[in-house]
C-alpha cells in the first residue's frame, strides 16, 4: 500500500464486506479488527450485555471495535457528539442515549454500505437525534468548534494520515471539548517493520501510532492534558487503549 487511496480503498472493501455480512452470517474472518463474542479482544464483547440487548442485532455484528469509547468520553446530556468511523452505528446508537433528546450524535464514514447499515439500525432503534455523514476522517465535514466531544472506536490507526486526523478532531471541536477514544496502540519499543509483523494495517496493527508518537502527535495538534491508557494486549507488544485529550478553553 504505497498512497493514501491504496490504503483506503482496501480498508473500504474490508469494512463493505462486513456491513454485507451484518445481516446474521457472522464477522468477515481474518485478524483482528473483526470481534465477535468468542473474541475479547475485539468487536462486540467489549460492551455490556445490557447495551448490547439494547440494539438492533446488526449494529451488534458490524461492531469491530477494541474497546468502548462511550463510556471512555463520559458523555453527558445535551452534548454534541461525533463518532469517527462510525460504521454500523453502534457507538453513535450508544451515544444518542447518553446525550438524550437534548443532544446530536453525528457519525462519520467512508463506506456507503456502513452509512446504509447504520442508517437502517437507527431507523429501527427509533433514534431521532443522530445524523450520519459520508467522508473522511482527514477532512471531517462539519464546521469548526462544532462538537463537544469526538469519539473513535478504533479508527484512528486506520488512517494512513494520522496527523490530519487528529488536527481535525482539534477543529471541529469547541474550545473546552474532548477527545475520547479507543484505539490500538503499540508499545515505543516496537518500530513500523515489527508492528507489520505482528498484523495487517486492515487488522489495525501494522498502522498502529506508538505510545509516545500518539502522545505527540495530540500535542502538536493543540491539544492538551493527552494521555494513552493500554488496557488489553491485542498482540505482542500492541494494546487496546484508551486515549484522551482537551482542547484548551
Amino acid at each position: 500500500m504505497s498512497t493514501l487511496d491504496d490504503v483506503r480503498d482496501e480498508v473500504r472493501d474490508r469494512y463493505a464486506a462486513l456491513a454485507r455480512l451484518a445481516d446474521g452470517a457472522g464477522c468477515c474472518g481474518g485478524d483482528s479488527c473483526c470481534g465477535s463474542e468468542a473474541d475479547a479482544r475485539f468487536g462486540a464483547a467489549l460492551y455490556a450485555a445490557g447495551e448490547r440487548g439494547e440494539l438492533p442485532d446488526a449494529a451488534v455484528l458490524a461492531s469491530l471495535g477494541c474497546g468502548n469509547p462511550t463510556a471512555v468520553a463520559e458523555l453527558r446530556e445535551g452534548e454534541v457528539v461525533l463518532d469517527l468511523g462510525s460504521g454500523g452505528g453502534i457507538d453513535v446508537l450508544l451515544s444518542a442515549r447518553r446525550v438524550g433528546p437534548e443532544g446530536t450524535v453525528y457519525g462519520l464514514d467512508m463506506t456507503e454500505e456502513m452509512l446504509a447499515l447504520a442508517r437502517r439500525n437507527a431507523a429501527e432503534a427509533g433514534a431521532t437525534n443522530v445524523h450520519f455523514l459520508k467522508g473522511h476522517i482527514e477532512a471531517i465535514p462539519l464546521p469548526a468548534g462544532s462538537v463537544d466531544v469526538v469519539i473513535s472506536n478504533c479508527v484512528v490507526n486506520l488512517s494512513p494520515d494520522k496527523p490530519a486526523v487528529l488536527a481535525e478532531a482539534f477543529r471541529v471541536l469547541a474550545p473546552g471539548g474532548r477527545l475520547g477514544v479507543s484505539d490500538v496502540v503499540a508499545e515505543d519499543r516496537l518500530d513500523e517493520a515489527a508492528r507489520a509483523e505482528r498484523g495487517s494495517y486492515v487488522g489495525c496493527v501494522a498502522g498502529a501510532l506508538s505510545n509516545g508518537e500518539y502522545e505527540r502527535l495530540l500535542s502538536e495538534a493543540g491539544f492538551e492534558d493527552a494521555a494513552v491508557t493500554f488496557t488489553h494486549e491485542v498482540a505482542d507488544g500492541v494494546h487496546a487503549a484508551i486515549v484522551k485529550a482537551a482542547k484548551p478553553r
